[in-house]
């Protein structure tokens, strides 16, 4: 069950654009298959996305669909430097409610 946690290097300034693509496109990526999360945070100047993927070929499928495509797309203007990506494995501990992303 993948977890992919992603930076994002938003352009001076363009933060909240590079926010506002993902308002929009976040309720199309929440109705893939597979998808059982896909959250954004921001400290104001980067832009950080924890997904959860129910699959490995949910996610494949994620990366190659159009919806990513289009989000590519619509932040290619907006942002100075590729995108950090590293797609992690959980390690439960602790409160098995509280201690992997489910």
């Amino acid at each position: 069950m993948p977890v992919v946690i992603a930076r994002l290097h938003p352009a001076p300034g363009q933060t909240q654009k590079v926010l506002d693509v993902y308002r929009e496109f976040a309720p199309l990526v929440h109705r893939e298959p597979g998808c059982a999360l896909f959250a954004l945070h921001t400290d104001g100047e980067g832009v950080f996305i924890v997904e959860h993927w129910l699959t490995s070929e949910d996610f494949r499928a994620h990366v190659a669909g159009a919806n990513l495509r289009r989000i590519r797309n619509a932040l290619e203007p907006l942002v100075a430097a590729p995108s950090e990506i590293w797609p992690v494995e959980s390690v439960p501990l602790g409160d098995p409610d509280k201690g992997v992303i489910r």
